[in-house]
């Protein structure tokens, strides 16, 4: 079969056209998705008089967001990761269960989390530093958001599948369809229907509702290896304790994530008020845009470590890690020479308030300090996930958000008011960096990890996953 054909490419074609290959479709799904973001914030700092406060409370719905988000990765990672192991394995009939899991736990979950935080919505936005003044604009926003929660799921999760089945460039038109309908849809709901924040909501769920409808028909070809069909939806326990096992590490992300947001708020809420925290989302719109592109590089490399770790050819896995982190790092020194020398011109894209656009610049170029060297601290985390490897992946994810960050939350605003904010996160990166470069070069010392003979690696694998298929 065709599929069958795209995943053996992994183990046979040269590593640099294969990262090229699954890279730059998952990049640009990654930049579509960030953009897809910065849409909603540009065109909700511009709706008149209440531009400012909207984006204020749209900031306090990142934790929510966050915590939302680290639910969908934990099931759309583990499972888009177990699946390229299984294939490389070449077993194919678990890699199916795998995927028809995946439907079933996003639903689940997706429901569950959307009843959860639309039954303490109000309490929640409060504790992640809502106002008064910003609270009606983050409930109009997170409601919808939350009410569609599901669809969401469902379509990151199939959309991690798409490339680890072999069809990266539908996983990036699904995503890029998803940002053109958004941006065409932000400014009918929000400026010309007259509903502000709530239409930018309903904009993202619309956009994502044909969009999932497209992927769920590619994954519905009877003609692929692995394919939707009825009989491989049923929960099996071993199946599930495997995705949540590998996706633990995004889970953690995410959830340190959504926490770490907690104190940013509460830090610039107390130093710098409500034009602070939508400064911040100002920044965080622009960062994260060259994040989502080394995320990009590192979903294009997951299915290639993890189909040659899975097929036990070790320098392979070596060769697409030295290749991502060289991409990585030219991607956020660029993040760094535009944020640190020429701020202005994205934060202009946002704002025309000279008060928050003077707050946004001054917290960039603060932030960015370490950009060139973080594009390695997030490729490495990424390597160990993308080879089952939950607890090393877990433990960088774990340290650079709560062991470094949050205590310098705790002291560095103190001293320096709304500078210590941004100066935390960039002494965050810097250690989690160095962390991670320790890591990374005591596990090729202990070779017998990536070069070890066939019955050692065998024995690694089958601790990491279970290698008997699962019967119908």
């Amino acid at each position: 079969m065709q599929q069958d054909n795209r995943t053996k490419e992994l183990g046979t074609r040269p590593i640099g056209e294969l990262l090229v290959k699954y890279a730059i479709p998952a990049v640009v799904a990654m930049t579509a998705s960030s953009l897809y973001n910065i849409v909603d914030r540009i065109f909700i700092g511009h709706i008149p008089d209440v531009g400012t406060l909207s984006l204020g409370g749209l900031a306090v719905t990142f934790p929510i967001m966050n915590l939302s988000a680290a639910f969908g990765a934990m099931v759309g990672v583990g499972s888009s990761t177990m699946i390229s192991i299984k294939l490389g394995q070449k077993d194919y009939q678990t890699a199916e269960r795998v995927l028809g899991n995946l439907v079933s736990l996003n639903v689940i979950i997706g429901i569950v989390v959307g009843v959860l935080g639309l039954i303490f919505i109000d309490p929640l936005l409060l504790f992640f530093g809502a106002s008064e003044n910003t609270i009606m604009y983050a409930r109009d926003y997170m409601e919808i958001i939350l009410y569609g929660n599901v669809v969401t799921h469902l379509f990151l999760g199939l959309n991690a599948a798409l490339r680890s089945t072999g069809h990266p460039h539908v996983a990036m038109s699904a995503t890029i369809a998803t940002v053109i309908i958004n941006a065409i849809l932000d400014p009918l709901f929000i400026f010309t229907f007259s509903m502000g924040i709530k239409g930018a909501a309903i904009a993202t769920i619309l956009a994502q509702v044909f969009s999932l409808i497209y992927v769920i028909t590619i994954l519905s070809n009877k003609k692929d290896l692995i394919h939707l069909h009825s009989g491989i939806y049923g929960l099996k326990k071993r199946i599930v304790k495997n995705i949540i096992s590998i996706g633990m590490s995004p889970f953690c992300m995410q959830l340190c994530a959504c926490l770490v947001v907690i104190f940013i708020n509460k830090g610039l809420a107390k130093h710098g008020g409500d034009l602070a925290i939508a400064a911040y989302g100002i920044v965080n719109g622009i960062t994260f845009l060259f994040v989502m592109v080394v995320l990009g590089i590192c979903q294009g490399m997951q299915p290639i470590a993890g189909f040659n770790f899975g097929a036990q050819q070790p320098d392979r896995v070596t060769e697409v890690l030295k290749k991502a982190i060289i991409l990585a790092t030219v991607t956020m020194t660029l993040s760094f020479i535009l944020c640190e020398f020429f701020p202005q011109y994205p934060v202009m894209l946002f704002t025309s308030d000279p008060q928050l656009a003077e707050l946004a610049i001054t917290g960039m170029r603060i932030i960015v300090i370490m950009s060139p060297i973080v594009g390695f601290q997030i490729v490495v985390g990424n390597f160990f996930q993308s080879i089952g490897m939950a607890k090393k992946s877990i433990f960088l994810s774990v340290s650079r958000q709560l062991v470094f960050l949050v205590p310098f939350l705790l002291i560095f605003p103190e001293l320096w008011g709304t500078n210590g904010v941004w100066i935390s996160i960039t002494t965050a990166d810097g250690i989690a960096t160095i962390t991670s470069a320790l890591m990374l070069w005591h596990f090729y010392r202990n070779k017998a990890s990536i070069r070890a003979p066939r019955t050692r690696m065998a024995s690694a694998l089958k601790r990491v996953f279970f290698h008997n298929r699962v019967t119908p």
